[in-house]
């Protein structure tokens, strides 16, 4: 991969899962091998109040011992973190960076609350956020991909019309996309989930899932669980970070077109959110994420 990125903090990241991201681990399993892909310059999502840009926050030459950020949020973001918590942790000793993973609103919940200092989000922060005195970051762009299980009899791929008759629950049988006759079974995320709100605003077109017998809500958003679930008849959806190198699902193409591509359709901004005016850790923390140096830890393993 390329190691250089857009300005203002935007920043493609395709790199391997990491391995235990379901159980939302502050310590996952870090990854190995990796993937590749050419970085992408984004600009911030429309809508969206002006974020601090990454310039605002400087490298810091040094941090003082003791240091210690909170990060929850996005599941999309769990390898994001933990190359950034790695990084820090090494370029500073003496400092700690305990990164959760609970859904984008858990974070931005928790950063409210005072129980976190950043909140890894999948979606632009909302009216009401900005008018709490949050602010975002821009970290990094990433794509949503259609997954199913390596053993659906299913090997062809969708139109974005398909994908959206599947979802909202109009074709529920494999036939009806040119696949074999049997039901469709359709693995959804909870609401509280940013790649749920992601999906039906980018895929859905800010429709409504189906709620019919073949559609299955997870509990909580995770990745791991939603895989095990699609079995040899369902469909989901997750970042195509967390299932490029899994062994048990296919990634199904939309329109001829896979998350590598440049023009792959479903793709997403991440950002890093934060209490205005910052600490100094936060700052410390996004400008060393922002930082070209950060960049490259952002995609260790690569």
């Amino acid at each position: 991969m390329a190691k250089s990125g857009p300005p203002a903090g935007g920043w493609f990241f395709l790199n391997k899962p990491a391995a235990q991201d379901a159980n939302n681990s502050s310590n996952p399993p870090t990854p190995a091998g990796g993937g590749s892909s050419n970085p992408l310059p984004v600009a911030p999502a429309a809508g969206l109040a002006s974020p601090v840009a990454a310039s605002s926050f400087a490298l810091p030459v040094a941090v003082p011992a003791g240091t210690a950020v909170r990060i929850d949020g996005s599941t999309s973001m769990v390898t994001i973190n933990l190359n950034l918590k790695n990084g820090f942790q090494a370029k500073f000793p003496s400092t700690t960076v305990d990164a959760k993973a609970n859904g984008s609103a858990k974070g931005i919940q928790d950063l409210v609350a005072g129980t976190a200092d950043i909140a890894a989000i999948s979606t632009p922060l909302n009216a009401q956020d900005q008018a709490r005195g949050l602010a975002v970051v821009p970290v990094a762009l990433d794509r949503i991909a259609i997954v199913v299980g390596t053993n659906n009899p299913f090997q062809g791929g969708l139109t974005a019309a398909q994908v959206q008759d599947i979802f909202k629950g109009n074709a529920q049988d494999w036939s009806k996309v040119g696949g074999s006759a049997g039901p469709i079974k359709v693995i959804n995320r909870p609401e509280i989930s940013g790649t749920h709100q992601t999906f039906k605003e980018q895929v859905l077109g800010g429709g409504s899932f189906g709620t019919g017998p073949n559609f299955a809500t997870l509990d909580r958003d995770a990745t791991t669980p939603l895989l095990q679930a699609l079995g040899n008849n369902g469909i989901g959806y997750a970042t195509f970070a967390q299932v490029v190198n899994q062994k048990t699902v296919r990634v199904v193409p939309v329109d001829a077109t896979t998350p590598e591509a440049p023009n792959y359709r479903y793709q997403r901004q991440l950002y890093y959110a934060y209490k205005n005016p910052p600490s100094q850790a936060v700052k410390d923390f996004l400008g060393y994420a922002t930082s070209e140096e950060g960049k490259k830890a952002m995609l260790a393993g690569n």
